[in-house]
């Protein structure tokens, strides 16, 4: 069990380097005047936002188009041709020079995220016992965690400078391009789901082609809709923070440096995070730690926008950080658990697409908020829209804890 889940979640680690790449090479895209942080209109091509929305829209495309691939080919070819797919993408974006090349690129490159984020937590969720679905969930986000300190360090000594003619940013980006190489090591060895052999066996072809009209069928309906308001609303809190934070750092005046140096001390709290969600994720209701993590993120998040000394700033910063990764390691498991295996890819990507979707609406209005209303805009609806996330799963979502796969699909 546990080497198969350590080469998905290699591959995981990709997926959430290029995830929170976006905020930390940021300064170096405006630095180069590829971009700028804020604009009066938020469809400004030339304005930060469309380069986060650019990705988000193509991981909205992975996973509500195409998460039918690994339901139809199985998890092994998803989760390897979706990162090799990824890896090609971003190392084009990479060699971009115009901001319409790079959202362009960006957004191609996100289409094999969006295959991959579904992938993953499908194939891990399908590989561990009923009663460690939780606790291996974790270690995989654990896994990819250690990708943001990771970015943040790399954005940290390479963005301020230029190497051989190349800004450093682009450096930062073609580490992400490394996936394409690792995926042939990755592959040898990962086995196939039995469950999905068994389902491809029972069900055969023609049931994957009703996977809607099953997801929203009287048995499911109701965890279809609820977990796709979660979706739309956690994702504003999520990446509404992770992916601006230097931004937001350097709206309130804080230097170019010190807003990356910042910015990485609150990241190397990030895989503590997962940490903790595998010791707790199997003892405590899901459900209820989902709801109490969102609500500590909203709360966290309006103590940010106030801070003003570097203390508060690093301390309420790491405090959205490590609830965010503890809150991300609970509901990737959660969500995975919830329908069943002839369907499950479709099924959370239906419902995971919308947080993407939310997530191209949001680097746009945040962009748009930070403007008209400084950082405490951006985080009182960071606030809302978590209050929201949390209300959904708490009146709405069954809870899972310790149930097989099967149980839980009746």
């Amino acid at each position: 069990m546990r080497p198969a889940v350590l080469r998905i979640s290699i591959g995981g680690w990709f997926e959430l380097y290029d995830l929170f790449m976006a905020a930390y090479i940021a300064l170096g895209l405006i630095g180069e005047k590829l971009f700028v942080a804020t604009t009066a209109s938020p469809f400004a091509l030339d304005g930060f936002g469309t380069f986060v929305a650019a990705g988000f829209a193509g991981m909205f495309a992975g996973t509500l188009l195409f998460s039918w691939i690994s339901d139809r080919f199985g998890r092994r070819a998803a989760f390897t041709y979706s990162l090799l797919w990824y890896a090609c993408a971003t190392l084009v974006m990479a060699l971009m020079h115009s901001a319409a090349a790079i959202d362009l690129w960006r957004f191609i490159a996100g289409i094999g995220i969006g295959v991959q984020l579904v992938t993953i937590d499908t194939y891990i969720s399908e590989l561990a016992p009923k009663g460690e679905r939780g606790y291996w969930i974790a270690f995989s986000q654990f896994i990819g965690y250690l990708a943001i300190p990771a970015a943040a360090f790399l954005a940290y000594v390479l963005v301020p400078h230029r190497y051989f003619g190349l800004a450093g940013w682009r450096y930062v980006a073609l580490v992400g391009a490394l996936g394409g190489v690792a995926v042939w090591f990755l592959r040898a060895g990962l086995p196939e789901t039995q469950r999905w052999i068994d389902s491809r066996t029972n069900a055969g072809h023609s049931r994957v082609r009703h996977a809607l009209a099953t997801i929203f069928n009287a048995q499911y309906r109701k965890r279809t809709i609820m977990l796709t308001v979660f979706n739309f609303m956690q994702t504003i809190g999520f990446y509404g923070f992770s992916a601006w934070v230097p931004v937001l750092l350097a709206s309130e005046g804080v230097t170019f440096a010190k807003s990356l140096e910042y910015s990485f001390l609150i990241a190397v709290l990030n895989p503590l995070g997962p940490l903790i969600a595998m010791y707790a994720s199997d003892r405590w209701q899901r459900k209820w730690q989902i709801v109490g993590l969102a609500l500590f993120v909203a709360a966290s998040g309006l103590a940010f926008s106030q801070a003003r000394q570097s203390a508060a700033i690093v301390v309420t910063g790491a405090c959205v950080a490590l609830a965010n990764a503890w809150f991300s390691s609970v509901f990737h498991s959660y969500q995975a658990e919830l329908f069943p295996t002839r369907i499950r890819a479709q099924a959370v990507g239906f419902v995971y697409s919308w947080s993407r979707f939310s997530s191209i609406l949001a680097g746009l209005a945040i962009a748009a908020i930070l403007h008209a209303r400084g950082t405490t805009g951006v985080f009182i609806a960071i606030a809302g829209a978590m209050c929201i996330a949390a209300a959904a799963v708490g009146f709405f979502g069954p809870k899972s804890n310790n149930m097989a796969l099967e149980e839980l699909a009746v």
